[in-house]
């Protein structure tokens, strides 16, 4: 089984982010760090540790929603920042799916299902995302059917979006992409800047009365939900 392989299926990362992991000398076989991507294990003799930590197949899966406050970082490590995982006392190891930047706030899932985490990272299953978005200034009608119809940004498009207005400078929009700072740079696109952004829900998963900072496990019913949707 090949190593990148292996944290995919032991819910370390995706396969892809494994990759880059193992580049980084972050992950050892057998007491000795492998850089080479490619290399091939036998899980049911050779032992893995990511970040001097062993990793197995055999964990129960686990699947949490966590309030993140703003401050925090989306990320399992990072030099002198403090992480999501600093908020979440599980004794499995979990990582976070996607990302939410430093400075806002709301739902962030958590899990050391690989496969999950893989399809919920990637842009091309299309699952929603939606945020609760302040902006410094009103916004027009206009902004937001730009915001619905896709905006340039880096030199491409977004895609098409689903926008509500809440108030003159809030609104809820749904996603099915998740680029780098997107409705941040959409909102500057507009001519205005975004005070406040809350995501409330991802798939299926709504953050409801979470308290900020507090995380829960997702219910069965939830998982099944989640799991079949993304099938």
């Amino acid at each position: 089984m090949r190593l990148h392989k292996f944290l995919s299926a032991a819910g370390v990362c995706s396969r892809r982010r494994a990759e880059f992991h193992i580049a980084e000398g972050r992950v050892a076989v057998n007491g000795e760090i492998v850089t080479r991507l490619g290399t091939k294990i036998d899980p049911e003799k050779d032992v893995v540790t990511f970040n001097g930590v062993r990793v197995t197949l055999a964990q129960r899966p686990v699947y949490i929603a966590l309030n993140k406050p703003p401050g925090y970082v989306t990320s399992c490590f990072q030099k002198g920042e403090t992480t999501v995982l600093d908020l979440v006392d599980v004794e499995s190891r979990v990582y976070p799916v996607g990302r939410l930047d430093k400075d806002s706030c709301g739902l962030i899932l958590l899990t050391n299902d690989g496969s999950l985490h893989q399809r919920l990272s990637h842009p091309s299953f299309g699952h929603e995302k939606e945020y609760d978005v302040t902006t410094a200034a009103p916004l027009s009608d206009r902004d937001l059917n730009r915001m619905r119809s896709g905006i340039m940004i880096l030199g491409r498009k977004t895609r098409p979006a689903r926008v509500k207005r809440i108030a003159d400078n809030r609104f809820l929009i749904t996603l099915k992409e998740g680029r780098n700072r997107q409705i941040r740079r959409m909102v500057e696109v507009l001519g205005n800047r975004v005070v406040l952004l809350r995501r409330i829900r991802v798939a299926n998963i709504g953050i409801g009365n979470l308290p900020e900072g507090k995380w829960r496990y997702l219910t069965g019913k939830e998982i099944k939900k989640l799991l079949s949707g993304l099938r």
